[in-house]
């Protein structure tokens, strides 16, 4: 077998659960999660098949390195009245997606909702690459009042990976139509995790790695590759795109990664998904969504780690890293 990510593999492997379908996902009714039960994982994505790399990448690095079964659920944006994740724009019906910047930014606040408020699920983008084991975050502490597993603090908190509470969460999330209906929820939840930091334990920040954050790979679980200029996807993405006829939602500049060693290790892992038999088709919406409504990202700034500019540069020679 090739060797490809530079890291041993766990000694059982999980079982693919992988939901690689758009479909309605079924209200989840039990009391809680149990050792059984498979991880639940619900990625926000692009409904219109410009980011198959990276779920591709995503699911494979996922199921690599999992010890426990894996039950995996793309939310993509969808014109189907029956599914959580629909919307209908020109009607002004579903998901209000003008002020987001991803096609899927609002996305998270839903997961508890579509769990039926039980047991417990992760979120993250879907720009993330796994190195290491899933399950670890799945079984994480997560007391009360805590309703989620969250990085950082103020308006530097970030839930681009995260793990829900959905019993806890329902008083603070509200409602799947509620959600839907007000343009302004995905702000508005973001402020109220925000000013009440007893809702928001903190995540190991080795599972929401932001772009490397100056630390060798051995020491990242979750890889997130969040600067939407510089990610390792791109290069195949928008060539894939351009032959199918079709721009990309990532509408600002693209530069290159800083880290060179981590992109080597997204090549390496799209090309293992592909030796084992997986293939970007199996990952296309049956029904792509058409124009998505959002906020312009021509202007996008990334983040200190992959834009440091002078200060960071400084805090970086000093060993202040951060992100």
């Amino acid at each position: 077998m090739a060797k490809t990510m530079k890291r041993s593999r766990p000694k059982r492997r999980a079982a693919s659960i992988s939901v690689l379908t758009q479909r309605r996902i079924t209200i989840m009714t039990v009391n809680g999660a149990t050792p059984s039960d498979p991880i639940r994982i619900f990625v926000g994505c692009d409904p219109n098949d410009c980011d198959l790399e990276q779920m591709m990448v995503l699911d494979h690095s996922l199921h690599q390195h999992a010890s426990e079964p894996l039950e995996i659920h793309w939310m993509r944006l969808s014109g189907d009245p029956a599914s959580p994740w629909y919307s209908a724009p020109a009607q002004g019906r579903g998901w209000r997606t003008e002020q987001w910047a991803t096609p899927f930014s609002g996305f998270r606040w839903a997961v508890p909702a579509v769990c039926g408020f039980a047991g417990r699920a992760i979120y993250m983008d879907v720009d993330v690459m796994a190195l290491g084991d899933i399950g670890e975050l799945w079984s994480a502490p997560l007391a009360a009042p805590a309703v989620i597993l969250g990085k950082g603090s103020g308006k530097d908190l970030r839930f681009c990976v995260s793990l829900w509470d959905n019993h806890r969460a329902r008083a603070h999330v509200g409602s799947l139509e509620a959600l839907q209906d007000d343009p302004q929820s995905h702000a508005k939840r973001t402020r109220h995790f925000a000013s009440h930091p007893r809702l928001v334990a903190q995540i190991d920040p080795a599972f929401n790695n932001i772009d490397g954050e100056g630390l060798p790979v051995d020491r990242i679980r979750m890889l997130h590759y969040s600067d939407m200029g510089t990610q390792f996807s791109h290069g195949r993405a928008m060539a894939r795109l351009a032959r199918e006829g079709q721009a990309h939602w990532f509408d600002g500049p693209l530069l290159t990664h800083p880290r060179r060693d981590l992109s080597a290790l997204f090549d390496d892992c799209y090309e293992d998904a592909l030796r084992s038999g997986r293939t970007l088709d199996d990952y296309r919406n049956p029904h792509p969504f058409g124009p998505v409504v959002k906020k312009s990202e021509r202007r996008h700034k990334g983040n200190p780690v992959t834009r440091p500019g002078l200060l960071g540069k400084v805090r970086r020679v000093l060993g202040m890293g951060g992100v």
